[in-house]
């Protein structure tokens, strides 16, 4: 025994070695995985050792004749291992089978002891039966004759038991009208009231029937007294309309009653939310309340701060704020609404209708009831909170404003899940929608005026003799900008102011939008509803703010290019040359900045057509162009007023030999050059034409005294005057056109030759219109050398200033009674000495 349970322990141990054995006997038996042989041909060779036909002789007889004695010996060591590998396995097969089978006998030995107990047990049952089914029969045959009595008494008594019932019934219902128990005695009537009706023609049951309908009458009344009874909680009014539902009480009449009852309450809610919006406080109370809200308001400021300047005063109607007022108005108005409309539904719309009440479709007549009752009263507090809304016109903190409107709308959608279908939600939704785009249109306001105020306080800059350029000062328009600053206020230059004002104004749009933006956070949850979101972003935030501010902007400005303001004053040129820069400045980059940033907060998705960006660059371009004609045109107008009365306030005719150079000529000189500066400041130089080495000196050939004599010889003889206007108009013909009012380039040269051209132009016009005397021609040749000198290094073509200077001394030559021109030289001393 120890060698099988050591065999039987080895065999546990080693599963792996199990399954080889299994399989080399399966291989010896030749048997498959499935224990049948295979289907294969049997081996005829005599020589095969695994096969039926082996014959040993023959077997060793080849091995001597094939192999050598060492392959012999291998051969034998081989099959002597293999011989004790198949005994091993065999025995091991041997013990684990023995084990199968005592464990089998020891399992048979018990089965036959538990069967055995089985049958002892079974037998016992089937006697236990047998004695029941006979007990059985006996009892059914004693009490066959009694059970017709017995069911006949029962059914009497059942029916004493109902007669008692009624006969009882108007104590039991006067002693419920006594406690108040009103649901009990409906009840109780309500489970007597067929069977009175039944046999009511029996005199007992119609006096039952008289009393239990004057009793019922009564509880009726009380139940409509307490129903009248404005004290009457929720639970007991849902109490009373069931119970005369149940007392055949007319449904539509009570939907009506229920419903008034319901208005009394909800109007009184509504009446509180009105007198915090009808009152009007005393003025000290209002200052009290401006005061008080100062230092919370935001205000939009002025260029230095970075909230708008419009900030407006508490409004005078208002004792709370508008997240007082709305969470007011949901815990009471919408929390009472919603009480309601449970109550009704549950009463008359979703209460199961039983017997001649489900024939009445009461749920389609209440349900219709209930609609208009709600939108009725949503219609009066709509317009409360509209009101309240319209109110809040400071354009600071929103998130008040934005967290009132979250929670309006918030409690609107309990309103949609218990009334489907009604249009509560919906208009409350586009409360929120009309605020939200009124508040918009507040900040394009609020941005508009600080972007009106910000050009004011430009303007004041500009009027105030504080602007230093380099120690040069710097003419606007007749005013000049230059000046010593004081300690106080420090020198201010144009690109500082335009620095300062483009900086304002774009800190001002990030503040809005920062304060737009609260109406898309991720926790208001109007914000991710594609009714609101889409829209709001795109038309609302991008069109109507942004876009329509850049708009604003481009128009205003294009505004100042009239001749006079609207408040009468003309503009100062620095600030047209300084709005043109903005505004070119927004075409290059503040416009794709400002789309692109507000694309970005607001995750802006053009599914609506919207303006885009190369419009608006184009209308910033025009503006900006615009602008900088009207400022060319403007600052040669100046100087050509100064020539126009240099040359109109003078006897040209009987002036002195001239010795200097006109005061007027210097003016001009100078003024030109702080326009030269002014310009510099705001735009780049450009390109010039090349200019020859002797440009300062050009006069001298163009105004020599051979040409002029050359020129002019035909008109100092009455013979010929034809010829010089035959000379000068081929000279004309060989010279190119001079386009005066075209439109500058955005560079200093170009508007330096603008101004200069208008201003050349004018002078030559108004000589035209004089007559001269010798000295009188004298004079507009030291004029037009000294302007020659200095005007010619503004101009990106110096040609362009010789031939206006030589059409302008030509014309006075033409004009001229007693044409002698001066000698070069004589002209060069006196402009070298002025």
């Amino acid at each position: 025994m120890d060698g099988e349970a050591d065999g039987s322990v080895a065999a546990s141990e080693d599963p792996g070695r199990r399954r080889r054995v299994h399989g080399m006997l399966k291989l010896y038996y030749g048997l498959n995985e499935e224990g049948k042989a295979p289907e294969q041909p049997e081996s005829l060779d005599p020589c095969d050792i695994n096969g039926p036909h082996f014959d040993p002789e023959l077997y060793l007889n080849k091995l001597r004749r094939e192999c050598s004695l060492a392959e012999l010996m291998d051969q034998e060591t081989c099959m002597v291992k293999q011989i004790r590998s198949l005994d091993s396995d065999m025995q091991t097969l041997v013990y684990e089978n023995y084990n199968k089978f005592i464990s089998a006998t020891d399992t048979i030995r018990k089965m036959k002891n538990d069967f055995k107990k089985m049958e002892d047990e079974m037998d016992c049952l089937s006697a236990n039966m047998a004695a029941i089914t006979d007990f059985s029969a006996r009892i059914s045959g004693t009490l066959q004759d009694q059970h017709t009595q017995i069911t006949k008494l029962s059914g009497v008594h059942t029916l004493l038991r109902k007669l008692q019932f009624l006969f009882e019934l108007p104590a039991r219902l006067n002693k419920c009208l006594e406690l108040q128990a009103y649901a009990q005695a409906v009840s109780s009537h309500r489970r007597a009231r067929c069977v009175l009706q039944q046999y009511s023609h029996l005199p007992s049951f119609k006096g039952i029937q008289d009393d239990c309908h004057a009793i019922m009458d009564k509880l009726a009344q009380e139940l409509r007294q307490k129903f009248r009874d404005g004290g009457s909680s929720a639970k007991d009014l849902s109490e009373c309309v069931e119970l005369l539902l149940q007392l055949d009480e007319p449904a539509e009449e009570l939907c009506d009653k229920f419903l008034s009852h319901a208005r009394s309450r909800l109007e009184s809610d509504l009446q509180g939310l009105e007198a915090e919006i009808r009152p009007y406080p005393a003025t000290s109370t209002l200052k009290d309340a401006s005061a008080r809200r100062s230092s919370s308001t935001a205000a939009v400021g002025s260029p230095t701060d970075s909230s708008p300047k419009t900030s407006s005063l508490p409004s005078p109607s208002s004792n709370t704020d508008i997240l007082e007022f709305i969470d007011r108005g949901c815990n009471e108005f919408v929390s009472s609404l919603c009480l309601v409309i449970t109550s009704y539904q549950e009463l008359f719309i979703n209460h199961a209708q039983k017997g001649e009440l489900a024939s009445k479709n009461i749920p389609q007549m209440a349900n219709g009831k209930l609609h208009t009752f709600v939108d009725d009263l949503a219609a009066r507090y709509f317009s409360l909170v509209e009101r309240r809304i319209q109110e809040e016109k400071g354009v600071g903190d929103n998130s008040l404003l934005v967290r009132a409107l979250d929670r309006f709308h918030r409690r609107l959608q309990a309103v949609a899940k218990l009334l489907p279908g009604s249009a509560v939600p919906n208009q409350g939704t586009e409360i929120v929608v009309r605020a939200a785009t009124e508040r918009v249109k507040q900040y394009l306001c609020a941005l508009q005026s600080f972007y009106m105020d910000s050009l004011t306080d430009v303007r004041q800059a500009l009027a105030t003799p504080r602007l230093s350029v380099a120690g040069a000062s710097v003419a606007g328009g007749g005013a000049h900008l230059g000046g010593p600053a004081s300690g106080r206020d420090a020198p201010t230059s144009l690109p500082e102011l335009l620095s300062s004002l483009s900086a304002s104004i774009l800190n001002q749009i990030k503040s809005v939008l920062a304060s737009v933006h609260l109406f898309t956070a991720k926790d208001i949850t109007f914000s991710n509803k594609p009714y609101f979101k889409g829209e709001f972003c795109s038309q609302g935030v991008r069109e109507s703010l942004v876009v329509s501010f850049i708009k604003f902007v481009c128009q205003s400005s294009r505004q100042f290019c009239e001749s006079a303001g609207d408040k009468g004053g003309s503009t100062p040129p620095a600030l047209l040359l300084l709005l043109s820069r903005l505004c070119l400045d927004y075409e290059t980059s503040t416009i794709s900045y400002i789309l692109t940033l507000t694309d970005e907060q607001f995750l802006v998705q053009h599914h609506s057509p919207v303006t885009p960006v190369t419009t608006l660059c184009a209308e910033a371009r025009e503006a900006a162009q615009k602008l900088l004609n009207h400022y060319v045109k403007v600052q040669g107008l100046i100087i050509s007023q100064m020539l126009r009365k240099s040359v109109e306030t003078r006897d040209w005719v009987n002036t002195i030999e001239p010795r200097n150079v006109r005061a007027v000529m210097k003016r001009v000189v100078e003024d030109t050059t702080s326009i030269d500066v002014q310009v510099g400041l705001l735009y780049e130089e450009g390109v010039r034409k090349a200019h020859s080495s002797d440009s300062s000196k050009r006069t001298f050939s163009v105004y020599s005294s051979s040409r002029q004599q050359a020129r002019y010889a035909a008109s100092y003889t009455p013979s010929a005057p034809m010829d010089t206007n035959l000379l000068s108009n081929i000279h004309k013909l060989f010279s190119e056109r001079i386009d005066i009012f075209s439109s500058v380039e955005f560079n200093k040269v170009s508007v330096m030759t603008g101004i200069i051209k208008i201003s050349l132009k004018t002078f030559l016009e108004c000589v035209r219109l004089r007559t001269f005397g010798r000295y009188g021609l004298q004079q507009i040749q030291v004029d037009c050398h000294y302007l020659q000198m200095y005007l010619w290094r503004f101009v990106s073509d110096e040609n362009l200033v010789h031939f206006l200077l030589d059409e302008i001394v030509g014309s006075s030559a033409h004009r001229c009674l007693d044409p002698a021109p001066m000698e070069q030289s004589v002209i060069e001393v006196i402009c070298e000495r002025g």
